[in-house]
């Protein structure tokens, strides 16, 4: 199956996870950010445990999957953070109110990560030492910003 299928089927079981969600009440924003987020996870966590040896590396899914998290990186996720969203004022939100307060901190972090998905992209398909090398960019980003903008579960 050719790389963009696999791209164009995530994104879209994607998509489709956010209109399920946001039919079942609760906020829309916050459930549309909080699958992003997931999809974050899941694609890392598909690399990191190729990179611990947890898992087999292979090639083709390092590549799919470092490819599935630049592209999220890359989307424009301005909708997913009304005001009125922080954690304490709607249901399932952790995100702290600092988001909103603090706009070069966060634009950062989108460049931060923006940048190291798309180098992670480059290499992680290219054998295990360099998804070992690349990975801890992007790991780094998301431990950085959840420390500084992520509130603590409930």
């Amino acid at each position: 199956m050719k790389k963009s299928t696999i791209l164009a089927m995530s994104l879209a079981l994607a998509t489709g996870t956010v209109a399920i969600a946001g039919g079942h009440g609760g906020n829309p924003a916050v459930k549309a950010r909080n699958a992003h987020m997931g999809l974050y996870g899941y694609n890392l966590g598909i690399l990191g445990d190729m990179a611990k040896g947890t898992t087999e590396y292979n090639a083709d899914a390092a590549k799919t999957a470092a490819t599935n998290l630049a592209t999220l990186a890359a989307m424009d996720q301005s909708s997913y953070w009304p005001e009125g969203t922080a954690q304490g004022e709607v249901e399932g939100s952790r995100a702290k109110a600092e988001i909103w307060t603090d706009g070069g901190g966060i634009m950062k972090h989108v460049v931060e990560l923006q940048t190291a998905s798309a180098a992670l992209a480059d290499v992680a398909g290219n054998g295990l030492e360099a998804l070992q090398g690349g990975i801890g960019g992007a790991g780094k980003v998301c431990g950085d910003c959840h420390k500084a903008y992520r509130g603590p579960r409930n």
